[in-house]
């Protein structure tokens, strides 16, 4: 036992002195994209990888001592830290970590340029996506983007066969069965939980997608089939995986929400510091203590001119204890407001766990990491608003159809597409869907799933997966799913510690010290105990629920089954 101690200890050193190494070359790599700079991440990355399949495989020496749960826990999160494990192999694993940094980069760096002189990158062809109505722009912004990604698959193909390799080294089927093992539960289980979710929610978004299919049936004509599945350039994002960019041409009639926060905060000449610290704001007023001075000097907020960096939002704990820092490029408009929230979620979350050890410095599990800011973003109420001077008046809650179906149209359209990508990658990691197939699978289970097809006609030449950065980046993304239902059960359950009795939509938890405390007591835990406990801690219940979503939404759901009376529903 104290040889097994002394070992685990030993190894979470290593590691966090290796993580922090880490970090800052992957910042620099993420914040200033260049040759040299890939190399160097890569270089960090392989360190991190070859020490933790290194320590990984010596802890099995202890596998069959019998240790108290916390020193247990320890050893089996050394052995599932790994999103990517590299073969023992020194050539392989240098290579596996060089592709997983050049498809990264290769992404960061990719652009449209449909003329010589007219390159557009992902920013501003989202753009066109956002605020176009025009089908044959949004068709051209759409097929540009995806142009992108067909140099990567070579590369994706030579990642899966070496990710696969260093994960059987670990005892694991594949790199799918590995990340699943993730749950505190074995790796078909978490797939059914997976699918036992997704059943619970799938009417809801059946009812929506019918009601947005007939409103785009009305705009773009035949583009749009009255019974089938939706194309996917019309829905106001590059992945149709949230639609709210399209609430103008599907509004009701009278359900103005009564304000426009993009316009509120632009009148307010708000800057992109300004919008930080709103979410901060948030944070403090549960009782938070304010983010280190550090953050603000070391952040990116805003796109450098100069140079190329990875502008997805994220969150950053470099040095693992105060080092807080969140790399985006911010514009004023109410969905940036939104993420904001979401990755100081991330932030105070990685703080509160700060004094566990390294290993239990994480989630419960992944979704609850991104679960967090979310059930922060919840709160982001007209109430709210009104708080802290960005709304002049409440809206009354006759009002309130406008605000769910917008809601709707980022969360609930959401839920499919955070479940595919995943089974999509799992299948693909397992054998089950060969390079030849890659393409074609990808649309069955958007078709099957989202009920989207794409809008023009693709093959084996395309490898669309590849135009989602967390494929190349090497991201898992159950976790966002998962986050997609778990937000609501917290926000159901802290909206009652905060005495909020009124419409679940309307209940916000800012400046509520009891959710504060009750929402720190969950995040100080960190992964030093199996997810079941840490939701209880929050909810009361050790089964993540999605009836919370369908609570929140019931007022919509009734509303939209009323306006899809007669039209078909499915596709």
């Amino acid at each position: 036992m104290a040889e097994a101690q002394a070992f685990i200890d030993r190894a979470q050193a290593r590691l966090l002195d290796l993580a922090v190494q880490q970090a800052r070359a992957d910042w620099v790599k993420s914040t200033f994209i260049t040759y040299d700079s890939e190399i160097l991440a890569a270089k960090a990355d392989e360190q991190m990888i070859t020490a933790t399949m290194q320590l990984a495989k010596e802890s099995t020496r202890f596998s069959n001592l019998k240790m108290p749960d916390s020193l247990a826990r320890q050893f089996k999160l050394l052995r599932l830290s790994l999103t990517l494990a590299a073969p023992s192999n020194p050539k392989e694993a240098q290579e596996l970590t060089e592709i997983a940094a050049q498809m990264e980069g290769m992404y960061g760096r990719g652009k449209y340029c449909a003329t010589p002189d007219k390159c557009q990158d992902l920013e501003d062809l989202s753009r066109v996506l956002r605020n176009s109505t025009d089908a044959k722009e949004l068709l051209d912004a759409w097929r540009g983007w995806h142009t992108i990604s067909p140099p990567i698959r070579p590369l994706f193909q030579k990642y899966v066969e070496l990710g696969n390799k260093g994960a059987r080294e670990l005892g694991f089927a594949d790199m799918g069965a590995m990340w699943r093992s993730k749950y505190d539960m074995p790796p078909d289980a978490f797939t059914a939980e997976m699918d036992r979710l997704w059943d619970q929610v799938r009417p809801l978004y059946l009812s929506l997608h019918a009601y947005v299919r007939s409103k785009l049936h009305e705009k773009y004509g035949d583009v749009v089939p009255a019974n089938g599945p939706i194309p996917a350039h019309l829905l106001g994002n590059m992945w149709a995986q949230e639609w709210e960019n399209i609430y103008p041409l599907v509004a009701p009639k009278d359900a103005d929400p009564g304000y426009d926060l993009t316009a509120n905060l632009k009148a307010k000449n708000t800057q992109p510091l300004d919008m930080v610290r709103y979410g901060e704001h948030f944070f403090t007023s549960l009782g938070f203590a304010p983010l280190p001075k550090t953050f603000r000097e070391r952040s990116l907020f805003v796109k450098p001119r100069d140079r190329d960096v990875v502008c997805h939002a994220s969150a950053w704990d470099v040095d693992q204890v105060e080092d807080l820092r969140i790399k985006m490029c911010i514009e004023i408009n109410a969905e940036d407001f939104s993420t904001i929230h979401h990755e100081l979620g991330h932030n105070f979350y990685q703080r509160a766990y700060n004094k566990q050890p390294f290993l239990f410095r994480d989630g419960a599990n992944d979704g609850f990491h991104e679960a967090i800011g979310d059930t922060i973003a919840l709160s982001v109420t007209p109430e709210y608003l009104q708080k802290v001077g960005l709304l002049a008046n409440v809206p009354d809650r006759s009002k309130d159809l406008g605000l769910l179906l917008y809601k709707a149209l980022e969360k609930v359209a959401f839920l499919p597409f955070g479940l595919l990508i995943d089974k999509w990658r799992w299948r693909v990691f397992s054998g089950e869907i060969p390079p030849e197939k890659y393409n074609e699978t990808w649309w069955q289970l958007r078709l099957k799933y989202q009920g989207i097809v794409p809008p023009m006609a693709r093959s084996e030449n395309d490898f669309d997966p590849g135009a989602k950065y967390h494929v190349p980046a090497n991201y898992p993304y159950a976790r966002y799913f998962l986050a997609d239902i778990l937000q609501f059960q917290f926000h159901r359950s802290l909206a009652q510690v905060a005495g909020c009795s009124g419409p679940l939509n309307r209940c916000s938890i800012f400046s509520s010290k009891p959710a504060g405390d009750r929402l720190n007591a969950m995040l100080s835990m960190g992964a030093s105990e199996p997810w079941p406990n840490a939701l209880a801690a929050v909810t009361g219940q050790k089964q993540m629920d999605a009836t919370a979503i369908l609570d929140y939404f019931a007022p919509l759901k009734q509303w939209l089954d009323e306006q899809n009376k007669g039209k078909p529903v499915g596709w």
